[in-house]
């Protein structure tokens, strides 16, 4: 079976274009952990201690721990330069890669990819992104996958001259930004619509407009969803989907990651367009809570046993109040400081300020215009996202 540089050269990907194995022409390094058990390794610490899981910033320009000049002395620690480009080797960050914006340290589970001549870092940095599922194909270890230092050196790149290296990058940060800048314009319309909240109903905290209070059990319905078997997961696509956690992203529901499974679905257990979905279960406390709103349904779907839907004819008002601060306050001072799972009880003993249904229903217009202006943006980012991943397709694979 020829090798990957084989296949690589035969493909003959860029005129001009040098296929080289990366540990022939950058030297790699992985870190160290200074004993736990030596408080001085660590206490008043100034050397930056990256861990793999911190690699996801991209841009790496702190960590939340540090460590002593001790702590490095006396452990495998070692300070990697400005412009290292790093890679996650264990567990479940395996194939994440960042640059380091300054000197800093790594444990073991990162590996560092040094700068040199011959690789614009960024350059670098985008063609082993380019290359994670490849690095995913090659992890082993069961529970904790990983990958060596090995497999990072004998991965083939392309290398063409410094200037289309920085040419490419330049054509990548582009598409990249323009990204980055319309998903921060959707959080901007998130926080009008929470503004708009405001202003028209004041904070649910203090009702200082007065509103008649309502327990949510008296005004909406909540049920917990679908249980299912590992067996009953299926890879048909006439299996039902099944909304968890992962379908609710930025209070949007998202379908990149979905379930389906062929079982006894009962009437009860699909959704309805309308409903809100909640995260009512979750091993982080700051993922409990979140919601999506169902709408356009184009099949039918359940929901987990770890979801709950929430209906009601005030469904518009609600959704925008479960965002807010005040309703996780009402489940954090009336139960405990971290909330990892409201039941159904809990969600009827909140207590919510309700507005007359008119001015309800002027909010809802409101919104509703903020929402056609979010799903235009939405689109451009979709089709931004797919020329982003075109040209990479097009450099790197």
């Amino acid at each position: 079976m020829p090798s990957m540089i084989s296949k690589l050269n035969l493909c003959n990907m860029k005129q001009g274009w040098e296929i080289k194995k990366l540990g022939n022409i950058c030297e790699t390094s992985s870190g160290g952990t200074p004993s736990k058990s030596h408080s001085e390794y660590y206490e008043n610490g100034n050397i930056p201690w990256l861990r793999s899981g911190e690699i996801s910033q991209g841009y790496i320009y702190e960590t939340e721990l540090y460590i002593t000049e001790e702590g490095l002395k006396k452990s495998s620690a070692k300070i990697f330069p400005t412009d290292t480009v790093v890679i996650a080797m264990y567990g479940a960050t395996v194939g994440q890669v960042g640059i380091l914006k300054r000197e800093m340290s790594t444990n073991q589970a990162v590996c560092g990819i040094f700068p040199t001549p011959m690789l614009y870092p960024l350059f670098l940095v985008y063609y082993l992104k380019a290359k994670k599922a490849y690095f995913l194909s090659l992890a082993a270890g069961g529970a904790q996958p990983n990958i060596s230092q090995n497999i990072i050196k004998n991965t083939p790149i392309p290398v063409p001259p410094i200037d289309e290296q920085e040419n490419i990058v330049a054509e990548l940060d582009c598409l990249s930004g323009i990204i980055e800048k319309k998903k921060q314009q959707l959080k901007e319309y998130d926080a009008l619509a929470q503004s708009i909240f405001y202003e028209m109903f004041g904070n649910p905290i203090d009702n200082e407009k007065g509103w008649e209070i309502k327990k949510l059990g008296e005004v909406a319905t909540s049920q917990i969803g679908l249980t299912y078997k590992p067996e009953n997961v299926t890879d048909s696509n006439d299996g039902t989907i099944v909304l968890r956690s992962s379908n609710i992203q930025n209070s949007t529901l998202a379908f990149e990651d979905i379930v389906r499974v062929d079982c006894e679905v009962k009437d009860n257990k699909f959704v309805r367009d309308g409903d809100i979905l909640m995260c009512s279960r979750n091993g982080s406390a700051k993922l409990v809570g979140k919601v999506a709103r169902i709408k356009n349904l184009q099949e039918p779907m359940s929901y987990g046993a770890f979801m709950t839907i929430i209906r009601s004819d005030y469904n518009n008002y609600l959704f925008e109040f479960f965002k807010l601060p005040a309703f996780r306050y009402q489940l954090t001072t009336s139960q405990t400081a971290t909330i990892n799972q409201i039941t159904v009880k809990m969600l009827a003993d909140i207590n919510v300020p309700l507005p007359p249904l008119s001015l309800q229903q002027e909010f809802a217009s409101k919104i509703e215009a903020i929402e056609k202006q979010k799903e235009l943006i939405k689109q451009s980012i979709v089709e931004t996202e797919t020329l982003f991943n075109s040209r990479m397709d097009y450099y790197f694979n």
